[in-house]
């Protein structure tokens, strides 16, 4: 009994002490979040004769996570650094009229972004450059996406072994009917749109003749675009780069010095040495730089590159659509139609907010949620101006809650239309019954009560059903195109069918009005609302770290998690899941996740 005691005492003690321990290190972390979150607004000074170092390791949101654990250490344990699109537009604009800083550096990076969000960060390095600064780019592996952007540099760089990426544009799509069918289930395919190809993959083992011509279509737009900007800033002819690449001429390094596509071959040390006789730093000294994550927090007394400090007191608005649509509320990386239609409202009935932009980044997903938030983009445009401005996807339900708008832009290189509406319902008897042994029996006071029950396949009198309801999901959809493109709805019909478009194709057929960037769109609002000094203002209001305790944090940290895990294979995991979406609702989503490697 004494030794039964020793060991209970030892146990509390231990659980005691553990406690402690856990306590300690909990509020550890508290004040460390409170720490970063108290420095986080701590303005950066930048020493003279600097430059501004930007590598891109990370996915380029929309906008900066509001996480004051960005920069937060303890225990090995680090925030995930992330600067968003608008703050890296704004801290190279920034940069452009700051004495301190007297360039660029490009540092190696994979561009972990799609394409139009590569332009409008390209189009901001080129009017740097009219302030006479330069922009040296280096990395040890140029991607495709990287040295499009390096391609503005003054000089390009690559180490003597490295490797550089200059082989084309694919475009590739996973198909999973096969594999449903050695598991019995059946995808049960209700859809308008020619090209409105999001189900291919769980009907058929490749790409249909119609959704081929398409992809072909828009990936040569995009590579051509691809090619005639690399050409301006390099001074080669766009037809010889097409032969660079379509004749794998570029093996090695030296190579791509060969054919004039990077300035020198160097190492690092070597660039850092060369940064310095730049800048008028000695060799012996250390390199004044300051980082893309700090320089954001740089104040500056120049009005033009900070609008927050106008004097009036008349706003811009812009509202930031950016994910997958959906019913509710959504978060951060996705467009719930209650969170967005609440926003825009908000800004509609705000009598300070004079115009609006509604910035958007989507590849669309449920047709109702999408109508919902389109009503309220048509209530706004009744009072005040407000413009579209697209990002990498703009299509189908993208689409959608941007053709009321007075105004659309697109980047040249941004994926839109998708005008097309389907849904798909499977069929799980065979797995059900001759796979797994399981019967189902029942009863029921109506002939449509068990509507879309997926132990049995559709009767020809339930599928007519859910063809007339998707039928009447598409004649509303072309409908609200016509009527805020100004066109007829058979000519809306003649483009739609689900046909998928570049921007620079969506502008010669009327989807769009104009390519250009987010501060394109900004000042055509504040054009049409008269205003020359106004603030911007953003919406709708970021979830910070404290309010994502929880299941919102788990999801994101289970993400985060799988990301990691699968690498490449994430985008394959993402379309199995969105299946289950698709089976809920009608969708006016994009074909399928557009991959162009």
């Amino acid at each position: 009994m004494k030794q039964f005691f020793k060991f209970v005492l030892a146990s509390m003690v231990g659980v005691v002490l553990a406690t402690v321990v856990i306590a300690a290190i909990t509020v550890a972390m508290i004040a460390g979040v409170i720490a970063a979150a108290a420095g986080g607004d701590k303005a950066v000074t930048v020493d003279a004769n600097s430059i501004l170092h930007v590598k891109f390791d990370y996915p380029i949101n929309e906008r900066t996570p509001n996480n004051p654990l960005a920069n937060f250490n303890f225990l090995g344990l680090e925030g995930e650094k992330s600067v968003g699109l608008n703050d890296i537009l704004a801290s190279i604009r920034k940069a452009k009229s700051d004495k301190n800083i007297k360039g660029i550096f490009l540092d190696e990076g994979y561009m972990m972004s799609g394409q139009a969000t590569t332009e409008e960060v390209r189009n901001a390095l080129i009017d740097f450059k009219k302030s006479g600064k330069f922009i040296v780019a280096y990395s040890e592996v140029y991607t495709q996406g990287f040295y499009y952007l390096a391609s503005v540099a003054d000089k390009i760089y690559i180490n003597p072994k490295g490797i550089f990426e200059f082989n084309g544009f694919s475009s590739e799509i996973t198909f999973f009917k096969g594999a449903l069918d050695k598991l019995g289930i059946e995808a049960q395919i209700i859809k308008v749109g020619t090209y409105k190809s999001a189900v291919e993959p769980y009907f058929l083992t490749k790409m249909s003749d119609a959704n081929r011509l398409q992809v072909t279509s828009y990936l040569g737009s995009l590579y051509d675009h691809f090619l005639t900007g690399i050409s301006k800033n390099r001074g080669v002819n766009k037809d010889t780069l097409f032969n660079i690449a379509n004749s794998g001429r570029i093996q090695e390094a030296e190579d791509a010095l060969k054919y004039k596509l990077v300035d020198g071959l160097k190492y690092k040390d070597e660039i850092l040495l060369d940064l310095k006789q730049r800048t008028g730093i000695a060799a012996k000294k250390d390199l004044n730089s300051v980082d893309l994550d700090e320089y954001v927090k740089v104040n500056l007394d120049d009005k033009d590159t900070n609008l927050d400090k106008a004097s009036s007191g008349d706003r811009i608005a812009v509202v930031y659509a950016s994910g997958e649509i959906s019913g509710g509320e959504g978060d951060d990386n996705s467009i719930g139609s209650e969170k967005i239609s609440k926003a825009i409202r908000q800004v509609r009935l705000d009598d300070k907010v004079k115009a609006v932009v509604l910035r958007v980044n989507s590849p669309g997903g449920s047709s109702l949620a999408s109508d919902v938030i389109w009503r309220e983009v048509m209530l706004t445009k009744k009072v005040k101006p407000i413009i579209v401005s697209m990002g990498d996807v703009a299509a189908s339900g993208g689409y959608y809650i941007s053709c009321a708008a007075d105004s659309i832009f697109a980047e040249p290189n941004t994926i839109t239309g998708s005008i097309g509406i389907f849904a798909v319902l499977p069929n799980m008897q065979k797995l059900f019954n001759d796979k797994l042994g399981v019967t189902f029996d029942g009863v029921k006071t109506g002939k449509f009560a068990d509507l879309g029950d997926i132990s049995r396949p559709l009767t020809p009198e339930e599928r007519l059903i859910l063809q007339t309801s998707v039928n009447r999901g598409y004649d509303d959809f072309t409908k609200a195109v016509a009527q805020g493109r100004g066109k007829t709805q058979a000519y809306i019909n003649s483009i739609g069918q689900g046909r998928v478009w570049t921007g620079s194709q969506a502008l010669k057929i009327g989807l769009v009005d104009r390519l250009g960037n987010i501060n394109d769109a900004v000042a055509s609002a504040a054009k049409k609302a008269n205003l020359k000094d106004y603030k911007l203002v953003t919406y709708p209001e970021q979830k910070s770290i404290f309010n994502k305790f929880g299941s919102g944090l788990s999801a994101e940290v289970k993400s985060r998690f799988v990301k990691a895990e699968l690498g490449d294979n994430y985008r394959v995991y993402e379309q199995i899941k969105g299946l289950t979406k698709m089976m809920r609702t009608p969708q006016a989503r994009l074909p399928y996740d557009v991959v162009i490697r």
